[in-house]
């Protein structure tokens, strides 16, 4: 049914109003990074090329990140700071997700439209399972045990048993999907439908949609998403406009607007320190804290070229960026939060 002009006008300007509410206090706040070098970079194996996702494992002490450009999965220790292994021909790995509970990691060989299953034990592939067209990040349900597995360009989000490492559903999003998180809160999967600006609801007991999310024009592709369950929000970073939403997870609504780097796309969250970090392909990072449900950017700046992932320890606080080129070498930094 055509909505009313009216309605369309009403649906503008609360959009309009809700831009212009992208806090003053976004662009008033220090430009400076609460962040503070404490390791010299240590060098990263492949080349000298783009890195993608990264994913802890706090019990093990240990940082998985894709580097995407040479199809290597590079695992490294916290406790030593020291590269373990380079776990090769993972080809165009986009996506890393370490399972604890498994004590396995999921690594979406996008070039083989794949999600590979790599044993934290011994470091090898276990299983390769189908995972549509372009597969990118992943959620894990620890309910149903099953991941979720974005598909990008095959416009999908599919569904592994990892129980099995068996493909058992392809959900079809009818747009091209961006991440995926699961909120132990509903018990649903949420997915981002960079396309149509949607944040949608799965129900993972049946592998349906049970919901679809329209966000305000406010957002230009929702690629990126993350959750804080114990405070019921979820951040959706909007790469097509370099936007950050704070949106309620108990009514969907969103409660504010803030600015990032140019391409927003990684996002990493402390929940100790109740700092949100946004990488992006800019270089630009952002830094805000969480206080109560809203957010206080505390720093914007520039720190390397394709800055655009970032991992948090949730033991030490530290913060990763695994950066593609430094000098011809692809690095780690490994950055300490500073005080306010």
């Amino acid at each position: 049914m055509r909505r009313s002009i009216i309605g369309i006008m009403t649906q503008a300007l609360g959009a309009l109003a809700l831009a212009l509410s992208v806090s003053a206090a976004s662009y008033a706040a220090p430009a400076a990074l609460p962040l503070r070098v404490v390791h010299r970079d240590v060098p990263l194996g492949g080349k000298a090329d783009r890195f993608d996702y990264a994913s802890v494992d706090p019990q093990r002490r240990l940082l998985f990140i894709a580097h995407l450009g040479s199809g290597l999965v590079t695992v490294f220790d916290l406790r030593t700071n020291r590269v373990v292994t380079n776990i090769a021909h993972v080809s165009g790995v986009h996506g890393v997700l370490a399972v604890p509970q498994l004590g396995e990691v999921f690594a979406t060989a996008t070039d083989r439209n794949a999600v590979y299953v790599i044993s934290e034990r011994t470091f090898r592939i276990k299983a390769k399972v189908p995972a549509g067209v372009y597969p990118d990040g992943m959620a894990y349900d620890p309910v149903e045990h099953k991941v979720f597995i974005s598909d990008e360009a095959g416009q999908t989000e599919t569904v592994v048993d990892a129980r099995t490492d068996r493909r058992i559903a392809a959900i079809a999003m009818d747009g091209e999907v961006g991440n995926s998180q699961y909120d132990p809160a509903s018990g649903l999967v949420l997915v981002d439908v960079q396309t149509r600006d949607e944040v949608v609801a799965i129900n993972p007991r049946t592998d349906r949609i049970v919901h679809r999310y329209r966000l305000p024009s406010v957002c230009d592709d929702d690629h990126s998403l993350l959750l804080d369950t114990p405070a019921h929000l979820a951040f959706v970073a909007c790469d097509g406009n370099a936007k950050l939403l704070v949106v309620d997870l108990q009514t969907m609504h969103v409660r504010s607007v803030h600015a990032t780097g140019k391409g927003p796309d990684v996002c990493a969250f402390d929940a100790g320190l109740h700092r949100l970090y946004v990488g992006s392909e800019s270089g630009v990072v952002t830094v805000f804290r969480l206080q109560g449900q809203d957010l206080r950017l505390m720093g914007r700046a520039y720190l390397a070229f394709e800055a655009h992932s970032v991992a948090v320890d949730p033991v030490t606080h530290r913060v990763y960026f695994p950066l593609q080129n430094v000098g011809g070498v692809g690095v780690l930094r490994i950055m300490a939060p500073t005080l306010p």
